[in-house]
């Protein structure tokens, strides 16, 4: 029956869409209450805290799946919102019974414990409406549990109550800030230093080794390993300056502004208590946006950040493809460094083990070199006062960061840390290259250079045997200028 009554309350669509909608309620639940918004009544599951509002998001949207519903920590970043407005807005004549019970169901959705009541996709208004109304449905429900009352009778309502002094268009870039800036704080910024730290230490532990340069994937002149590996630890260090950098944006939030950033519908002061408010919750310093109509209008601080993003991941695709390649082999490649075996590498060629994490950690940076696509379209697609490519920022941004965050750490841990040179392998290739041969430019010039490079490798000869056959130097003059660990660095 109550399947039934769904379907025939279907205000459009065709009875195929009826049957897709009774078939996605039947797979929550096999009972059912009856919600109200102001397009009517609406069955949605009993055993689930969302409304009307997410009932109709979850007909509407059938995009991608659950693998496409909105990032966790965008839910949890709503109920620390929604927390901090319940507080404020006692402040302001919010019955204090209704805003502590508002305050506890908000807290329960920021520890993640109501992360099953927020089914809704990415793909759905580009303002992010029917997530936020999500939260104030969940929440509203959630306290009028908490007060004694029943699901959906609306004793705690989700608009006059828990979205009070609110509007989508300002709870959603305020809780994209908040998420983003959680996430990176607390996820990438640790595993980025780990693994500064940790190719420091390799650059350290290496740094006597001196070894063959490579310029265009040919051979140049020498330098060590671990001044290689510095170059890579530098990389990092870099990235992690860029992603900081881009966090006193972050820091400015957009709640306050409501609808189009004049703040119609709050009291003077609440933008700026909600902020210190949602600071003192995470113990982040955000504080009030400078410019709300910037704030909802434009999207800047997260293409910047996801462009910071974008760089690291640039630079760890250069770093993870090196050391694949210096790794190659075992016996028919550069295999100047010896990688961890972690697992078996084929199906069909007993014994093999490939460089697993390298290649991991490049794909991760190709999709976040994707994703900043993907927020680039959406931050340049800011029209008049909203931008509404809102969900898929927030999406692509949060995903970049985790991804990044993750790689990160396996990367460190299981190939990173246990690289070993192969010094053996490193030195064989260093005394066989003919650009050792730079090294006399300056006692015999670059001409002379250049014929004694190529009548060496013309003839498979060392370079010490056609110098001598040429007769551009004694055997005396080679051994003092072509020393390999004194064309490491600038000459006296």
């Amino acid at each position: 029956m109550a399947i039934y009554v769904a379907s025939r309350r279907l205000s459009s669509g065709t009875t195929a869409t009826a049957l897709r909608y009774a078939t996605a309620l039947r797979s929550y639940s096999t009972s059912f209450r009856e919600e109200r918004d102001t397009f009517g009544p609406i069955q949605v599951p009993s055993d689930k805290l969302w409304g009307a509002q997410t009932q109709r998001s979850l007909q509407n949207f059938e995009i991608g799946g659950e693998r496409e519903r909105m990032p966790e920590p965008i839910v949890r970043a709503f109920g620390v919102l929604k927390k901090c407005a319940a507080k404020v807005n006692m402040e302001y004549g919010l019955d204090p019974t209704i805003g502590k019970a508002i305050m506890q169901a908000s807290q329960e959705v920021a520890e993640g414990k109501l992360n099953d009541h927020f089914p809704l996709v990415v793909w759905q208004t580009g303002s992010g409406t029917q997530s936020n109304m999500n939260a104030n449905e969940v929440i509203a429900n959630r306290a009028a549990e908490i007060l004694g009352h029943k699901r959906g009778d609306k004793s705690v309502h989700p608009n006059d109550h828990v979205n009070r002094s609110q509007s989508s268009n300002d709870t959603f870039p305020t809780v994209m800030h908040i998420a983003a800036a959680t996430e990176i704080n607390s996820r990438l910024i640790p595993s980025l230093k780990t693994l500064h730290s940790t190719l420091d230490s390799k650059s350290f532990e290496f740094k006597d080794i001196v070894k063959i340069g490579r310029t265009h994937t040919q051979d140049a002149t020498p330098l060590t390993l671990g001044q290689e590996f510095g170059g890579y630890a530098t990389q990092v260090k870099y990235g992690l300056h860029r992603v900081t950098c881009t966090l006193p944006r972050l820091y400015q939030l957009a709640q306050g502004g409501t609808a189009v950033g004049t703040g119609l519908n709050t009291k003077k002061g609440f933008d700026v208590k909600i902020a210190a408010a949602v600071a003192e919750e995470t113990r982040l310093p955000f504080i009030t946006a400078e410019n709300k109509f910037e704030a909802l209008a434009a999207h800047d601080a997260c293409v910047e950040t996801s462009g910071s993003l974008n760089t690291i991941a640039t630079s760890l695709m250069k770093i993870a493809n090196d050391i694949r390649f210096l790794g190659s082999g075992p016996r028919c490649g550069l295999g100047e460094l010896v990688l961890p075996e972690n697992e078996p590498g084929s199906s069909i060629m007993p014994g093999k083990v490939n460089p697993t994490q390298c290649e991991a950690l490049t794909m991760v940076c190709a999709q976040v070199m994707g994703n900043h696509v993907a927020v680039t379209v959406g931050g340049s697609n800011g029209h008049f006062e909203l931008n509404v490519f809102k969900p898929v920022i927030a999406s692509a941004l949060l995903h970049s960061i985790r991804l990044i965050a993750d790689a990160s750490v396996s990367f460190e841990k299981n190939c990173m840390r246990g690289i070993e040179a192969n010094r053996e392998r490193i030195a064989k290739l260093l005394h066989e290259s003919l650009m050792l041969v730079t090294s006399l430019n300056p006692k015999i010039g670059y001409d002379n250079a250049a014929a004694v490079a190529k009548k060496a490798h013309k003839e498979g000869s060392t370079l010490k045997e056609a110098a001598l056959k040429l007769g551009v130097l004694t055997a005396e003059e080679f051994d003092t200028l072509v020393v390999p660990e004194k064309m490491i660095g600038p000459s006296d």
